[in-house]
């Protein structure tokens, strides 16, 4: 499973950040590497540097399956980790529905 993690400019994309996002997207979507060809990371900081609020971090997550379209999923939250995770989680529950109705048929 190839993770691709992109972020604002916003954002600092240095390589602690990219290793802890790989990190909790390889642990929990374990179970699904075997479909899932692709994730793509988008993190973004929504409010900026102009602006504060208490949920402004931002992580949409794509997964690319193979032989299927890709199907995202995104979460907010104070921090990135938070974020990440939250999406992260989202996507279990997307694939567990769809990859459930995959085996049902």
């Amino acid at each position: 499973m190839q993770i691709q993690v992109n972020t604002d400019k916003n954002i600092s994309g240095h390589e602690a950040l990219a290793q802890s996002v790989e990190t909790t997207l390889n642990h929990t979507l374990a179970r699904f590497t075997d479909h899932i060809t692709r994730l793509e990371v988008h993190l973004s900081d929504e409010n900026s540097t102009s602006k504060s609020g208490p949920v402004d971090k931002r992580c949409l997550l794509e997964a690319r399956l193979a032989g299927r379209q890709p199907t995202s999923v995104s979460d907010q939250s104070t921090t990135i980790d938070q974020a990440v995770s939250g999406a992260a989680h989202k996507m279990v529950r997307l694939l567990e529905s769809e990859l459930g109705k995959l085996d049902n048929h």
